[in-house]
């Protein structure tokens, strides 16, 4: 049975990074070269990535995701103190083919099956999210791909989330948002996108104005929520 708030959906919407492209495979490639400390760079360099987005949005000083990317890993290995000869090379390019999750494609093509418009809404530049979708095989699933780089700011500024709207024709309450980030599902919903949050990594709720619509803790359970 179709979730309540999810009906006459129109479109799916997926954030790139923790939604569909796990950002921890980076640093499990490298492993052999990290050892024990492979965690603690996974889990410091995405949060310097994240915090270099908003402030950046918030300074003005927007720059791509590829170069806050790279700054954000910087911070970590001097922080973690690796400096492995050829690591940071090493992990900015598994950046571009990061694992997808175990559902993503079963789960885009039933949502295409079901004659859902399907795309991706990132922060990530162009090229980086061009090759991640292409590296993955995704790409036949998805009807559209959109970057921030269009607009020039990050994630959560609202006009990031029109895009969508303006580039699938849809309503924003007619489309379905989903992020294994709570910041970014709380603001998609307030922004009136109806917002399945995938929460993967067993985060509580923001306090935040606006919540998400429905809560699920892999994307395997978004067809049953959209009633497919």
């Amino acid at each position: 049975m179709t979730h309540p708030e999810f009906r006459d959906i129109q479109a799916c919407v997926f954030d790139a990074y923790g939604t569909l492209f796990d950002f921890n495979s980076a640093a499990a490639g490298c492993r052999d070269a990290l050892g024990d400390k492979a965690d603690a760079l996974s889990a410091l360099w995405r949060t310097k990535q994240l915090e270099y987005t908003w402030l950046r949005a918030l300074m003005d000083r927007h720059a791509p995701f590829w170069q806050v990317t790279g700054e954000a890993l910087d911070y970590a290995l001097e922080t973690l103190e690796i400096d492995t000869p050829g690591l940071r090379d090493r992990l900015m390019d598994l950046y571009l083919a990061l694992d997808t999750f175990p559902e993503v494609a079963d789960v885009l093509q039933r949502l295409k099956d079901g004659g859902l418009k399907t795309a991706i809404l990132t922060n990530g530049s162009p090229d980086m999210i061009g090759a991640a979708v292409e590296n993955s095989g995704i790409a036949p699933l998805l009807d559209a791909v959109y970057s921030v780089e269009e607009v020039g700011i990050y994630k959560p500024h609202p006009s990031v989330y029109q895009m969508a709207v303006n580039g699938l024709g849809v309503a924003k309450e007619r489309i379905s948002f989903q992020s294994s980030n709570a910041w970014d599902a709380v603001a998609a919903s307030a922004f009136g996108m109806r917002v399945a949050w995938c929460n993967r990594y067993g985060q509580r709720r923001e306090r935040l104005p606006a919540q998400p619509h429905a809560e699920m803790t892999s994307l395997s359970e978004l067809p049953a929520i959209l009633g497919l």
